[in-house]
């Protein structure tokens, strides 16, 4: 899991091959982009560390080595965190201890950014726009996965909302 977003012509460029490549070189089961691919059309791409399920969060959940932490966070132009009810399965699948320990895995990427000089950003990685509209997605998804019938509350929340979420990181 990482984010592309296209910063000029050549990065919109370098995007549509890359998705091209996913879809029709290296597709097995879905679309997928292998990092060699991603770093040789890099130009113009402003990439990041995205959720859970990326390297990055995965790297610090699994407590792997600093220096190869170090390397996950050089690859990225801005770090990920996102609030921590996106994280709860977490606590519920007894990888983390409570929703502290989730609040501790932003910290640590927080604390990355500033050490490694790159920007954090706070998404709520939404997949519908209000809280109760996650009905109709738990309807679509529950018949995929085993825990498609889990509350996620990953809908898209107001500035306000997102400001109340993340307070615990302080007013900066």
């Amino acid at each position: 899991h990482q984010i592309l977003i296209a910063r000029n012509n050549a990065g919109l460029k370098n995007l549509y091959k890359l998705i091209s490549f996913g879809f029709l070189k290296y597709y097995k089961r879905h679309p997928r982009i292998p990092k060699t691919e991603l770093e040789k059309h890099r130009e113009g791409l402003i990439i990041g560390s995205a959720c859970e399920s990326g390297e990055l969060f995965t790297a610090i959940l699994e407590n792997r080595p600093e220096a190869e932490i170090e390397e996950i966070v050089n690859f990225y132009d801005y770090l990920e965190i996102q609030p921590i009810t996106n994280n709860r399965f977490l606590v519920e699948e007894h990888k983390v201890a409570d929703d502290e320990g989730l609040r501790d895995l932003n910290r640590r990427i927080v604390a990355l950014g500033e050490k490694y000089n790159k920007p954090v950003v706070a998404t709520c990685d939404a997949h519908f726009v209000e809280d109760e509209d996650e009905l109709y997605r738990k309807i679509l998804i529950s018949s995929k996965f085993k825990d498609g019938g889990r509350d996620t509350h990953i809908y898209l929340r107001t500035t306000e909302e997102m400001l109340e979420e993340f307070s615990y990181l302080g007013e900066d």
